[in-house]
């Protein structure tokens, strides 16, 4: 309970710097397990990006308009794998007028097959063919959406980019852009992993923490930046040390704010998404979850230090942690040990540096004196 007060109340003492292989193996690992997953299972990419055809129908039928939206799922899939349209992906929006099903396919070249698959879905709904409603998206314009999207993620970067620098400094500024690639890069993973769909929406989400991620990293180098400066600079710490006390200072904060952004976004996920069934925001929830937590992590286990080890080797913190060191050894050195000769009271201690001692300048001084009044 006091560890946790003490965790609480900003009290803490965690070497995050001196530990710092151990955070890197850890992220090393989970990057390297996503890479595999992205590698092997791929992303699922939404009909934005892909291409293909949307469809979408009212519910006429009373008996599936009463039913649950898994029933109604499962019809209207049973309908479309009888025509070989076996990979939809079907879901069940209800607004103010009534229930309706949204059902996505893949790209379809033949005008024919395409009609099919709309006429299909309206008859499994008992819905007329007038009162659906069907667009076709073309791969052409899913990769201009997707070049789109990557060209505002580099761009975001680029500003970031420019203004940590502005702010701080440009080591700061790669530093910052290294977790934010940590992050993207475990966040696409289990994006992968899960299956879920990529979407615009979770565009929108990776921007979003990428935000947050940043802004928790700023809080840490600010307050990083104010120690060195006072510190480090000063010849008083070690830059990694200085680093180091700095995150303890914040640790608290980061971890404050990150659980306060993380439970509505679970609300969101687990009510919204899980038991409401609001299929359009998981997707949205899934990434704001993931890249929170992942964020936060490394905001202080892999900006910070990578930070730290790449300002220790500047010849000024260099000569500094050369200094420190020095001035560690001689305080050791001259914090001698205290022994007791055999048969003395253990009250009286002679330091050892006292019993073999060489004579002082004054007595030698003396012995001469006296030599010469002898003569």
């Amino acid at each position: 309970m006091s560890r946790l007060r003490r965790l609480y109340q900003g009290q803490t003492d965690i070497d995050f710097i001196g530990r710092r292989r151990i955070w890197f193996a850890i992220s090393g690992i989970l990057v390297l397990l996503c890479l595999v997953i992205l590698g092997t299972r791929g992303l699922n990419y939404g009909i934005e990006f892909a291409g293909g055809v949307q469809t979408r129908a009212p519910v006429i039928d009373s008996d599936l308009a009463a039913a649950g939206d898994l029933q109604v799922i499962e019809e209207v899939r049973s309908e479309l794998e009888s025509i070989g349209a076996d990979e939809a992906q079907i879901q069940v929006v209800t607004g103010e007028e009534g229930k309706s099903v949204l059902v996505q396919t893949k790209e379809i070249a033949d005008p024919e097959q395409q009609q099919e698959v709309v006429t299909t879905v309206a008859t499994s709904v008992g819905a007329d063919i007038d009162q659906t409603d069907s667009q076709r998206i073309g791969s052409k314009w899913g990769g201009e959406i997707t070049r789109k999207a990557v060209r505002a993620l580099i761009i975001f970067l680029l500003v970031i980019l420019a203004f940590i620098s502005w702010r701080f400094e440009w080591k700061m500024a790669f530093a910052s852009i290294v977790a934010l690639a940590h992050d993207l890069l475990i966040t696409a993973g289990v994006y992968a992993l899960v299956g879920f769909e990529v979407t615009p929406s979770t565009i929108v989400a990776l921007l979003t923490i990428l935000g947050y991620s940043l802004y928790d990293t700023v809080v840490v180098f600010d307050k990083v930046e104010e120690n060195t400066t006072a510190l480090a600079t000063t010849g008083r710490m070690t830059y990694q040390a200085s680093a180091n006390l700095a995150m303890n200072q914040v640790f608290m904060r980061s971890l404050n704010t990150s659980l306060t952004t993380l439970l509505p976004v679970a609300a969101l996920l687990f009510v919204g998404a899980g038991l409401l069934g609001a299929e359009t925001l998981k997707d949205l929830a899934l990434a704001l979850l993931v890249g929170i937590l992942v964020g936060t992590y490394s905001s202080i286990f892999v900006a910070t230090p990578v930070l730290s080890v790449w300002k220790e080797r500047e010849p000024k913190f260099r000569s500094v942690r050369e200094r420190v060191e020095r001035d560690a050894r001689r305080a050791e050195a001259a914090s001698v040990p205290v022994t007791v000769p055999p048969g003395t009271d253990e009250r009286v201690r002679t330091p050892a540096a006292a019993v073999s001692r060489p004579p002082s300048r004054a007595r030698a001084g003396t012995k001469k004196a006296k030599r010469r009044k002898r003569r």
